[in-house]
């Protein structure tokens, strides 16, 4: 919200609308822009697209029309990679299991008229799309109980949490019985192929930053990566609590939690 506000008074035209004081504030109304859909159609460089990075895709206030179009847009730039972060799991499941959506993305990457990563019938994208990561956030372990299983069971090619900021332990293997990947451990492979699931493809971690961050220990932050390299999923350590000095810099991590890796490009 701070930078919302610092945005809007800036001039910068995308933050100009307030959202509610309760909730958001100064610059940070929500508000949707169909012109820029297009821009990546003209980026020739394959590039790694954070969504929304200071929204949520499936905030109730976007209607469903528009969140098709975003997804045809990334259906026809299959050489660009997508991350979709987003608290509100529930709609995420529901619209993304729907075929009703998936008719309307379809209608929409045809409008484009941009036939890349066409399937053989030439009608429909491929889905779920490989180069789309969805993601939900899960601070503590409440909230990973609640949204892990719900994007455990939303169709993606890649699926990743981040747990930012970390406001406490989570034990991942609590969260769904098929735990943090299909081969990471014993008798989760066999459950996951009778429910035609996948598990986690990727998880990040960071710290709170700011003034007022809340506390996050580093044993929680070692704890998940541990869990994730037994399991053999790509980690991603962006930041630790502490000092702000040395909240970013990797070289000043502790020995084991400097890693930043990411997940594998599905073709």
């Amino acid at each position: 919200m701070t930078m919302a506000k610092r945005l809007k008074g800036m001039g910068q035209a995308k933050y100009q609308r307030d959202g509610d004081p309760k909730t958001s504030g100064p610059g940070f109304g929500l508000t949707v822009h169909p012109d820029v859909l297009s821009a990546p159609l003209r980026w020739r460089k394959p590039t790694r697209v954070f969504v929304n990075s200071m929204s949520d895709l499936f905030h109730a206030d976007v209607p469903d029309e528009f969140i098709a179009q975003v997804f045809a847009t990334m259906a026809a730039t299959p050489q660009h990679t997508y991350q979709v972060l987003t608290k509100r799991h529930g709609r995420m499941r529901s619209l993304l299991s729907s075929h009703e959506f998936d008719v309307a993305v379809a209608d929409a990457w045809c409008a484009l008229g941009t036939r890349s990563g066409a399937t053989d019938d030439d009608h429909t994208p491929p889905y779920p799309l490989p180069n789309v990561h969805l993601g939900v956030s899960a601070e503590n372990q409440q909230w990973a109980d609640i949204r892990i299983p719900a994007l455990l069971e939303t169709p993606a090619a890649v699926r990743w949490v981040s747990a930012e900021p970390l406001l406490g332990p989570i034990d991942l293997c609590n969260c769904y019985p098929c735990g943090v990947t299909p081969d990471g451990f014993e008798g989760v492979q066999e459950h996951c192929n009778i429910h035609g699931r996948n598990g986690l493809g990727w998880l990040v971690i960071g710290g709170e930053s700011g003034p007022n961050a809340r506390p996050c220990e580093e044993r929680w932050i070692r704890g998940m990566v541990e869990q994730c390299i037994v399991a053999g999923v790509p980690v991603f350590v962006k930041q630790l609590g502490g000092h702000p000095d040395k909240r970013h810099d990797i070289k000043e991590f502790p020995p084991g939690l400097q890693v930043r890796q990411y997940p594998a490009v599905v073709s």
